[in-house]
């Protein structure tokens, strides 16, 4: 029997091995992940995906724990110490949405250096030794100005709303938008604020400056700003522009109902919340030996008026559009990244 147990013990080996399975055991490792902000909806939407897609991980026995941390404030020395702490706790991987791109490098390297795997994802970091699952936020601002061109061709002038300032996620977006208003001339920023990539924020913002701007035709956004937007125009009594919206559901569901009133014509672009399940993925198929690129590129979420209902009808209220990874999705986006 003992001859019989070890062949087939063998046989499972050369299939696993054939079928390019690693064979690493990653059921004792521990997954922690870092997040610097949870102010919005859509942080809410991500750690609502991450608990959800963990939970099962762990009954599951794929690993022993995958903790969520969240620092009170945005600020990278806190974030930084919260690295730290993990470091000190004997996580096995984190997985970091980052402050900043450069200021947790010094922490992030401390975590390397201690054999620690670090996935970093939306907010991602510079420091070598960590993996980056990034969108291309630069595309995501620029196809705005692409979309206003095809819509409004003759141009017009335009309100930025901007995310939360000092933050990597912001000043790539915003790069896109200049990148562009440039491409796209026939367009004019004649006002920007920070919406902080929340509807409460964004509206006040928006009625602050709106008494000193001239016409607005266009808006354009981060996510989690349009329908703030739409609110401070309506108090106003001033025409309600072209809003480039965020893939949250109250901006899909004004959008839907000024649709079916008037036509209402836009779009709507954001990062999928449930990238940090593919991110937890990404970080335990590492821990499980498999050899993944040091950056991966996601697609971003786009809505349009021919897909809205469809969207809106998966968002649950107060959330946002959202796609959450499984290990086969995680292990295909690794495939196709090679």
């Amino acid at each position: 029997m003992t001859g019989k147990k070890t062949l087939v013990a063998a046989v499972a080996v050369t299939l696993a091995l054939g079928a390019g399975t690693a064979l690493a055991d990653t059921a004792a490792k521990k997954i922690a992940l870092s997040n610097n902000y949870a102010g919005n909806s859509w942080r809410q939407a991500m750690l609502k995906s991450w608990d959800k897609v963990t939970k099962k991980a762990v009954a599951d026995g794929i690993v022993a724990e995958a903790s969520a941390f969240t620092t009170a404030e945005n600020q990278a020395t806190e974030q930084a110490a919260q690295i730290q702490n993990m470091i000190l706790q004997g996580y096995d991987a984190i997985v970091l949405n980052a402050a900043s791109p450069t200021a947790l490098n010094g922490a992030v390297k401390q975590a390397c250096d201690a054999g620690i795997v670090v996935v970093s994802f939306d907010g991602v970091v510079t420091e070598p030794c960590a993996w980056r699952i990034a969108v291309d936020f630069k595309k995501m601002g620029a196809i705005q100005l692409d979309y206003l061109a095809k819509r409004m061709p003759k141009g017009g002038n335009v309100l930025e709303i901007r995310g939360l300032a000092g933050v990597f996620v912001d000043d790539e977006i915003h790069a896109g938008i200049e990148a562009g208003v440039k491409k796209n001339a026939q367009f004019k920023i004649v006002g920007s604020v920070h919406g902080d990539w929340a509807q409460e924020v964004a509206q006040k913002a928006v009625a602050g400056i709106l008494p000193s701007l001239p016409q607005v035709d266009a808006v354009v956004t981060q996510g989690g700003d349009g329908y703030g937007a739409a609110q401070a125009f309506k108090a106003a009594g001033r025409p309600i522009p072209l809003i480039i919206m965020g893939n949250r559901q109250d901006e899909l569901t004004w959008w839907k109902e000024q649709k079916d009133a008037n036509g209402y014509e836009t779009m709507s672009v954001s990062i999928a919340p449930g990238v940090g399940t593919l991110a937890f993925w990404v970080a335990q198929q590492i821990l499980d030996g498999v050899d993944v690129p040091k950056d991966m590129i996601v697609p971003f979420l786009q809505i349009d008026q021919g897909n809205l209902e469809a969207n809106l009808a998966t968002t649950e209220a107060g959330g946002v559009a959202n796609v959450e990874y499984s290990l086969d999705d995680a292990k295909k986006a690794i495939a196709s990244t090679k």
